[in-house]
């Protein structure tokens, strides 16, 4: 029997999270949205590119919740985007009732799935998820510290001239402009940056990477990223799926590990069948356990805004 991915939203994030996976053949895919004709249609149109790209996973567009039944992952992309001048947290209201709803009828239909958060505010969205689903918390994570990585490494391959393969990065934090790079666990095939770059130029693309969203956004004018969360959502999909047992950076609910409870932070966990199977804690200097701890709190701070 083949995988089941249900895609929660067909905005360009939800539609983009299904065509990847459709290309990778990792699972035949659900695309869901509350408007008609939507999802319907950017199934079709994924369908009819099969043959030419040479996948035979099937995608179906539904408007109906019943659709995504037995689902293996969900990924929930629903919410409202945001604009210039709009930061996360702006979104927070709205979107929490949203996803209020989303879940209730994903728990429903899929009481065995693992959840895959990508709605923003993130970090919060992924707390509403997994109070109002009753889900085990290794069974709700949320797609941040994979895209923030992914941003740091981008920039840095760009920076050194070197191909994006040969770089690995760990940011953790809250998904949003308190994050926390960790240069001197960014490396090029093993190097640190530290011994590549200058002081000066670390500080600009850790810098960068915390207004990476933003930058997409002042570009897009009327739209936020969805090429680079699809990715990025996609290769944990992929982790799960395959029980790949990958160390990725997640947003993930922590019971005490780096001395912080009940919030979700991003934090390098090992992604498998079982969702989060182990989280991992590195070793922090002060300066970057405190980082830590600001970002998470402003994460705690804004939970207390919501009605769950």
């Amino acid at each position: 029997m083949k995988n089941k991915v249900s895609v929660i939203g067909a905005g360009n994030v939800g539609a983009t999270v299904a065509q990847y996976i459709a290309q990778d053949e990792l699972a035949d895919v659900v695309l869901v949205d509350i408007i008609d004709g939507l999802p319907q249609g950017k199934a079709l149109d994924l369908l009819e590119a099969s043959p030419v790209r040479g996948f035979d996973s099937i995608i179906t567009g539904t408007n109906d919740y019943k659709d995504t039944a037995h689902s293996d992952i969900v990924v929930i992309t629903s919410g409202l985007a945001r604009k210039p001048n709009m930061s996360r947290e702006d979104l927070l209201i709205k979107n929490t009732e949203i996803i209020k709803s989303v879940t209730e009828k994903v728990a429903k239909e899929s009481p065995n799935s693992i959840i895959i958060m990508v709605t923003n505010p993130l970090d919060i969205m992924t707390y509403v998820c997994l109070k109002v689903s009753g889900f085990s918390p290794n069974k709700v994570l949320g797609m941040a510290g994979i895209l923030d990585s992914a941003r740091f490494r981008a920039f840095v391959a760009r920076e050194l001239n070197v191909s994006v393969a040969d770089t690995h990065a760990i940011v953790l934090g809250g998904h949003g402009d308190l994050m926390v790079p960790l240069p001197r666990y960014c490396t090029v095939c093993g190097v640190p940056i530290t011994e590549l770059l200058s002081g000066k130029k670390i500080d600009e693309i850790v810098e960068r990477t915390r207004k990476a969203g933003g930058e997409i956004v002042a570009h897009l004018k009327t739209g936020s990223a969805y090429y680079s969360p699809g990715a990025c959502a996609t290769e944990m999909v992929a982790a799960i799926l395959k029980d790949k047992k990958r160390l990725i950076p997640c947003a993930a609910y922590l019971k005490g590990e780096y001395g912080l409870t009940d919030v979700y932070a991003g934090v390098p966990v090992i992604l498998g069948a079982g969702g989060i199977e182990k989280i991992v804690e590195i070793k922090l200097t002060k300066e970057e356990k405190n980082a830590l701890h600001s970002s998470a709190e402003i994460v705690k701070k804004n939970i207390k805004k919501i009605t769950i």
